[in-house]
């Protein structure tokens, strides 16, 4: 079982920046058996979407097209985290993002919420214009 604590969500205006913060945790939990890290959005009435991921072994980004060149996912090895760093927010950025784990994709690439095994709860961004 593999726990995710998301944090830094918060409100911004337009133009403002957040920066997402998922820690990894649990006895079973290892960046050795972990294909991925990614980021999902939902904004209400929508469906969730992808926003960002990061692969973990090789550091290869992807990015929805609408953030790209705005928003940089990272990650730190040593604290099991990986970051989201929004910047240029718009009012359109406003949902619940959720961090979420791959342990091993095998059927679905990392922009798919299908690939991934363990998500986080969820944390408010909103963007006032």
């Amino acid at each position: 079982q593999v726990q995710l604590v998301e944090s830094g969500g918060g409100l911004v205006q337009a133009g403002g920046s957040l920066r997402l913060s998922c820690a990894a945790s649990g006895r079973t939990f290892s960046t050795f058996s972990t294909y991925g890290m990614g980021w999902f959005r939902q904004a209400p009435g929508k469906e969730r979407e992808f926003v960002a991921a990061i692969r973990w072994s090789t550091g290869n980004t992807y990015y929805k097209d609408s953030v790209r060149g705005r928003f940089t996912i990272s990650r730190d090895n040593a604290k099991n985290t990986v970051y989201l760093q929004m910047n240029s927010l718009k009012p359109e950025d406003t949902a619940v993002y959720y961090c979420a784990v791959d342990r091993r994709s095998r059927l679905y690439t990392l922009e798919s919420e299908s690939a991934y095994d363990y998500w986080g709860q969820g944390t408010q961004v909103t963007v006032s214009s």
